[in-house]
Protein backbone atom coordinates (compact mmCIF):
# COMPACT_ATOMS: atom_id res chain seq x y z
CA UNK A 1 0.00 0.00 0.00
CA UNK A 2 1.02 3.54 -0.82
CA UNK A 3 1.29 6.55 0.82
CA UNK A 4 0.39 9.77 -0.44
CA UNK A 5 -0.07 12.58 0.99
CA UNK A 6 -2.60 13.95 -0.51
CA UNK A 7 -2.67 17.11 1.65
CA UNK A 8 0.95 18.37 0.80
CA UNK A 9 -0.31 17.67 -2.92
CA UNK A 10 -3.59 19.05 -3.14
CA UNK A 11 -2.33 22.37 -1.31
CA UNK A 12 0.34 23.01 -4.05
CA UNK A 13 -1.98 22.18 -6.57
CA UNK A 14 -4.51 24.81 -5.38
CA UNK A 15 -1.64 26.99 -5.10
CA UNK A 16 -0.97 26.88 -8.85
CA UNK A 17 -4.42 28.79 -9.17
CA UNK A 18 -2.77 31.90 -7.19
CA UNK A 19 0.14 31.28 -9.42
CA UNK A 20 -2.27 31.46 -12.68
CA UNK A 21 -3.68 34.80 -10.98
CA UNK A 22 -0.29 35.86 -10.51
CA UNK A 23 0.87 35.18 -14.48
CA UNK A 24 -1.84 36.74 -15.86
CA UNK A 25 -1.74 40.01 -13.53
CA UNK A 26 1.97 39.93 -15.54
CA UNK A 27 0.96 40.05 -18.54
CA UNK A 28 -1.27 42.39 -18.56
CA UNK A 29 0.79 44.95 -16.65
CA UNK A 30 3.68 44.07 -19.58
CA UNK A 31 1.01 44.43 -22.80
CA UNK A 32 0.30 47.81 -21.10
CA UNK A 33 3.84 49.01 -20.51
CA UNK A 34 4.19 48.92 -16.69
CA UNK A 35 6.93 46.78 -15.97
CA UNK A 36 9.42 48.23 -14.07
CA UNK A 37 11.55 47.27 -11.34
CA UNK A 38 9.02 45.67 -8.67
CA UNK A 39 6.79 43.60 -11.63
CA UNK A 40 9.90 42.28 -13.11
CA UNK A 41 11.11 40.81 -9.30
CA UNK A 42 7.63 39.56 -9.52
CA UNK A 43 7.82 37.73 -12.42
CA UNK A 44 11.28 35.88 -11.56
CA UNK A 45 9.35 34.94 -8.24
CA UNK A 46 6.38 33.60 -9.98
CA UNK A 47 8.59 31.89 -12.28
CA UNK A 48 10.56 30.43 -9.08
CA UNK A 49 7.30 29.67 -6.72
CA UNK A 50 5.90 28.02 -10.23
CA UNK A 51 9.16 25.06 -10.39
CA UNK A 52 9.24 25.02 -6.50
CA UNK A 53 5.26 23.67 -6.73
CA UNK A 54 5.71 21.58 -9.65
CA UNK A 55 8.85 19.97 -7.96
CA UNK A 56 7.42 19.79 -5.04
CA UNK A 57 4.57 17.62 -6.12
CA UNK A 58 6.96 15.78 -8.42
CA UNK A 59 9.08 14.88 -5.63
CA UNK A 60 5.54 13.74 -3.72
CA UNK A 61 4.92 11.46 -6.19
CA UNK A 62 7.95 10.09 -6.65
CA UNK A 63 7.94 9.35 -2.00
CA UNK A 64 4.55 8.38 -2.97
CA UNK A 65 5.09 5.63 -5.27
CA UNK A 66 8.50 4.56 -4.50
CA UNK A 67 10.18 5.56 -7.71
CA UNK A 68 13.90 6.10 -8.36
CA UNK A 69 15.77 9.05 -6.69
CA UNK A 70 15.95 11.61 -8.84
CA UNK A 71 19.01 13.28 -9.12
CA UNK A 72 18.28 16.67 -10.25
CA UNK A 73 15.02 19.55 -10.77
CA UNK A 74 14.91 18.06 -14.34
CA UNK A 75 14.86 14.69 -13.48
CA UNK A 76 11.87 14.64 -11.41
CA UNK A 77 9.80 15.90 -13.99
CA UNK A 78 11.35 13.10 -16.31
CA UNK A 79 10.70 10.41 -13.93
CA UNK A 80 7.31 11.15 -13.02
CA UNK A 81 6.49 11.68 -16.70
CA UNK A 82 8.47 7.71 -17.55
CA UNK A 83 5.71 7.04 -15.22
CA UNK A 84 2.77 8.27 -17.73
CA UNK A 85 1.40 11.03 -15.34
CA UNK A 86 1.36 13.74 -17.86
CA UNK A 87 1.85 14.53 -21.17
CA UNK A 88 4.92 14.81 -23.51
CA UNK A 89 4.01 18.15 -24.27
CA UNK A 90 3.14 18.85 -20.90
CA UNK A 91 7.09 17.12 -19.76
CA UNK A 92 8.81 20.07 -22.25
CA UNK A 93 7.38 22.88 -20.71
CA UNK A 94 7.81 21.68 -17.30
CA UNK A 95 11.64 21.03 -18.22
CA UNK A 96 11.58 24.58 -19.94
CA UNK A 97 10.58 26.04 -16.56
CA UNK A 98 12.66 24.19 -13.72
CA UNK A 99 15.72 24.83 -16.36
CA UNK A 100 15.31 28.36 -14.90
CA UNK A 101 15.91 27.51 -11.32
CA UNK A 102 19.56 28.04 -11.70
CA UNK A 103 19.75 31.52 -13.81
CA UNK A 104 16.96 32.52 -11.48
CA UNK A 105 18.53 31.49 -7.76
CA UNK A 106 22.18 31.61 -8.55
CA UNK A 107 22.73 34.05 -11.17
CA UNK A 108 19.97 36.30 -10.97
CA UNK A 109 22.47 39.07 -11.17
CA UNK A 110 22.65 38.38 -15.04
CA UNK A 111 19.52 37.98 -15.57
CA UNK A 112 17.21 39.89 -18.12
CA UNK A 113 14.34 41.21 -16.55
CA UNK A 114 13.43 43.91 -19.29
CA UNK A 115 11.28 40.83 -21.47
CA UNK A 116 8.30 38.65 -19.81
CA UNK A 117 9.95 35.11 -20.01
CA UNK A 118 8.48 33.28 -22.80
CA UNK A 119 7.78 30.26 -20.62
CA UNK A 120 5.19 32.54 -18.73
CA UNK A 121 2.40 32.53 -20.96
CA UNK A 122 2.40 29.45 -21.11
CA UNK A 123 2.08 28.69 -17.40
CA UNK A 124 -1.66 28.88 -17.23
CA UNK A 125 -2.73 25.87 -19.58
CA UNK A 126 0.50 23.81 -18.36
CA UNK A 127 -0.89 24.44 -14.68
CA UNK A 128 -4.61 22.81 -15.74
CA UNK A 129 -3.39 20.60 -17.44
CA UNK A 130 -0.86 19.36 -14.56
CA UNK A 131 -3.45 19.20 -11.48
CA UNK A 132 -5.58 17.37 -14.06
CA UNK A 133 -2.67 14.96 -14.86
CA UNK A 134 -1.40 14.62 -11.40
CA UNK A 135 -5.21 13.82 -10.19
CA UNK A 136 -5.37 11.39 -13.20
CA UNK A 137 -2.26 9.85 -12.70
CA UNK A 138 -2.63 8.77 -8.79
CA UNK A 139 -6.31 7.52 -8.84
CA UNK A 140 -4.97 5.00 -11.60
CA UNK A 141 -2.15 4.18 -9.56
CA UNK A 142 -4.71 3.03 -6.55
CA UNK A 143 -6.85 1.05 -8.90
Amino acid sequence: MYFINHEQIDARIQFLSDLTDAVKQLEQQWEQGVNGLVWQLAQERVLHLAIETVTDVGSLLIDAFILRDASSYEDIVEIVHGEGAYSESLTATLLELVKLRKPLVQDFVDWNRQALHPVLPKLPAAFEEFAASVRAFIKSELE
